[in-house]
């Protein structure tokens, strides 16, 4: 990127439960961004949104640009971006792109989503069509399955163990407890609850999935110089199909995204002072410590058990409790990353604040590793 790009303002909803529409936690959140950066929807030059649960249930709406247009009332370019569980990171990204356009110079990314609004078993099949539908899944090949057998293979190979995915567990739920924003603010887990839940899908249990969700989430991307400067940025994609991929140990699109994040930061993963990680299962937030760089293949364990990446330690990771203790609303959760790395870099985040936090880095990803974005934060002040 030739144009130097700056977060000038981000917002988010809580993860909850709430019976509202997906453009309601949008809405919400757009407007606590445009608070942020001090500016109203009339300073605004484009939208990139990304959001696939209105595919589903009562709120079916395919022409979404037109909505939001009405609900904005304003009339500037609106690109929708649907990368399911990455989609917020690929709208961020997409906007990147768009300010080295003279054309653009305040540009809203937004991601809302109403994932709970229907019978267990229709979101659940809505969620798969996010995978391959026509060879895997009729084998029983569904997200928790395809991960788990991910992780079986990193056992295989590195001899990985479920203790460092309870510590993974533990610490995420741990973080949330301080987070105003996740679900389980105040709401604390005992790794024994950790260790007991059900088996969901060898070796994964309930504990080790993250929780779906409904959320918004939004951030104003802006040329003007403010606190928070995106340094880094990286997008790549990988085959939906994972038996077809070279390395089933780990995610070959992470590793790519992060490559070119760095590259592009000129920094190397040891320079970075806080993360969120992608945890929509905590073996692929482990499997990610390596795929990421903080760790070397096969070392991810090692890393969540010095105690490095716990709160309070040399480099915290999911700090806000990741997707599995803040929640999980789909294409929002990339967009939440980004706030909290805002925050964090701020030095805004209360009692879970990190200190000395300058460099921050966002790793959100789509399906099984199909989709993955890295971006780098700094503070400039």
């Amino acid at each position: 990127m030739n144009t130097k790009s700056y977060v000038k303002g981000v917002g988010m909803t809580r993860f909850d439960y709430a019976q509202k529409p997906w453009w309601g936690y949008a809405y919400d959140a757009s407007l606590d961004a445009l608070k942020d950066a001090k500016l109203n929807i009339g300073d605004i030059d484009a939208i990139v949104f990304s959001g696939v649960s209105s595919a589903a249930g009562g709120e079916h709406q395919t022409h979404k640009v037109s909505l939001l247009s009405g609900l904005y009332k304003t009339n500037v370019p609106i690109i929708e971006l649907p990368s399911v569980c990455g989609g917020g990171g690929v709208a961020f990204w997409t906007a990147l792109r768009l300010l080295e356009d003279a054309e653009f110079k305040n540009i809203l990314v937004l991601a809302g989503e109403k994932l709970v609004d229907n019978r267990a078993e229709v979101i659940t099949d809505w969620i798969l069509s996010a995978a391959e539908r026509v060879i895997e899944q009729p084998e029983g090949l569904l997200f928790p399955v395809q991960n788990a057998l991910v992780f079986q293979q990193y056992c295989k190979k590195y001899g990985g163990s479920h203790e460092d995915l309870e510590l993974i567990a533990f610490k995420n739920h741990q973080n949330a407890v301080a987070n105003p924003k996740a679900y389980y603010y105040k709401r604390p887990v005992t790794m024994e609850q950790i260790k007991n839940s059900p088996v969901v899908a060898e070796p994964l249990r309930l504990m080790d999935c993250s929780l779906s969700t409904n959320g918004g989430a939004a951030v104003v991307l802006t040329k003007e110089i403010t606190d928070v400067e995106v340094i880094g940025s990286g997008f790549a994609t990988d085959y939906i199909l994972t038996y077809e991929r070279e390395d089933l140990t780990h995610f070959l699109a992470t590793q790519l995204a992060a490559q070119k994040a760095f590259k592009m930061a000129k920094l190397s993963p040891k320079d970075i002072n806080v993360a969120e990680v992608h945890d929509a299962f905590t073996s692929v937030e482990l499997i990610s410590y390596e795929d990421l760089g903080f760790a070397e293949p096969g070392k991810g364990g090692e890393l969540i058990r010095s105690g490095e990446i716990n709160f309070g330690g040399k480099m915290p990771i999911n700090v806000s409790g990741g997707l599995k203790a803040k929640g999980h609303p789909i294409s929002a959760t990339g967009l939440a990353q980004i706030y909290e790395i805002t925050n964090q870099l701020r030095g805004a985040c209360g009692e879970r604040q990190v200190k000395d936090a300058r460099i921050g880095l966002t790793h959100n990803i789509g399906g099984a590793g199909g989709s993955v974005t890295v971006h780098i934060f700094r503070h400039t002040k």
